[in-house]
């Protein structure tokens, strides 16, 4: 097929969904998950990394072609001594049905020695899917991109020509730490946001981040200038394995944190919800660490370093947080009806360890991911605050109209 029957697909805003800025780099383009101005106030190399890999951002277009092509470049970190981490997956849904996925591979990866902190970078190439065979209808593409990697966009086209797509349903604005942002599922369809908000159809708009859910003032704003029909925040792992606070900052940062959200959206339906179970943590504070046992034995494992005597004096645990969570909530609704609780054990408990064990003590599978996303769409979407045919009265009044 000669070049010129190809139809590239644009790269901006209006083709890419779920990201909240793209940046033009030497290769091509970046999505970013957070505007620059919050990189700025984190200064965290951490979450610079984890909001550059596009969790729950996809590449959505209308078209009859039969073929389409994406080119790329990943870039990823690994750890020397450790085991390598799967390859990233971009999966191609048709009319939001999933059919095909294809490996990212090449890139630079960037290798840290933990043991003496050397780092060095392993150049790599560019990495090129083809979808083919599809029908010549009329059709919605959808292009999700891998939510563990460092993208950058080189080219995608299509062998006819292509519109973008508005999207009507409704706005889920979700945050939460590296289980929400996808860490041990295998493809971006298959981390639980996105899984249950393609269960609930709905417009996903994915701000999980790898090892920073820690009630950043910067990200409540984010939260606040950002278009949403509903809102929900996964909050707690995180603050106890950074061992970030203690109990008496992070009552106040909690309330801090839903009054700025509040600022932006007065009466949306917001949803706080608790740690799931992880055992490490349960009752003991962090930081966390490495298993260093796991690691002899050719795996990746955490464990907790804490002492549970410390929890009495404010360290913060799991347990802790689930109940000051519920509290919190209970009195702030007194003036707030559209704010809501959801314990995390219902999403996953300590029964449904032993059937499915978190394999690294700390992040879900990818079953353990389809667990989640199944009961909170039968929880919170099916029959709950986020259940269809509800009116949100103050999308209209957004801080910005022409936010993402």
């Amino acid at each position: 097929m000669s070049d010129n029957t190809w139809t590239h697909v644009p790269l901006t805003q209006e083709y890419l969904h779920g990201a909240a800025r793209l940046e033009r780099t030497a290769r091509g383009t970046a999505p970013h998950r957070l505007p620059a101005w919050a990189l700025e106030q984190a200064a965290d190399p951490q979450l610079t990394m984890t909001q550059a890999q596009p969790s729950g951002v996809r590449v959505t277009f209308r078209t009859g072609a039969t073929a389409v092509e994406l080119t790329g470049f990943r870039s990823r970190v690994s750890y020397s001594g450790m085991p390598p981490r799967p390859d990233g997956s971009v999966d191609l849904t048709v009319d939001r049905r999933p059919v095909a996925a294809a490996a990212t591979y090449g890139g630079d990866t960037t290798v840290i020695d933990m043991s003496t902190g050397q780092v060095a970078v392993a150049p790599g190439e560019s990495f090129r899917v083809v979808f083919d065979g599809l029908t010549d209808e009329e059709k919605l593409i959808e292009l999700w991109l891998p939510h563990n990697e460092t993208i950058e966009l080189i080219d995608i086209r299509a062998n006819a020509a292509v519109t973008p797509v508005h999207d009507e349903r409704r706005r889920w604005v979700h945050h939460g730490s590296s289980i929400s942002h996808g860490s041990n599922a295998a493809r971006p369809t298959e981390i639980w946001p996105v899984a249950a908000a393609r269960q609930a159809d709905v417009d996903l708009v994915n701000l999980g981040f790898g090892g920073s859910a820690l009630l950043d003032p910067f990200l409540a704003r984010t939260i606040r200038d950002t278009r949403a029909d509903l809102i929900s925040v996964k909050i707690g792992i995180n603050l106890v394995n950074t061992d970030l606070m203690r109990l008496r900052a992070f009552r106040a940062a909690t309330h801090g944190f839903l009054d700025t959200v509040r600022e932006g959206h007065p009466s949306t339906p917001l949803l706080l919800i608790s740690p799931i179970h992880c055992r490490i943590h349960e009752t003991t504070p962090g930081p966390g660490a490495f298993d260093l046992d796991a690691l002899a034995q050719g795996r990746i494992g955490f464990r907790a370093t804490g002492d549970p005597a410390e929890a009495a004096a404010g360290k913060l645990t799991l347990t802790t947080i689930r109940a000051e969570l519920s509290r919190i909530v209970a009195e702030r609704q007194a003036e707030d009806t559209n704010l809501h609780h959801l314990d995390g054990l219902v999403l996953y408990g300590a029964a449904d360890e032993v059937r499915l064990p978190l394999p690294d003590g700390l992040h879900p599978d990818t079953e353990t991911h389809r667990l989640i996303a199944g009961r909170f769409v039968d929880t919170v979407f099916a029959d709950g605050p986020f259940a269809a045919g509800q009116v949100n009265p103050s999308r209209a009044t957004d801080r910005d109209p022409n936010a993402r």
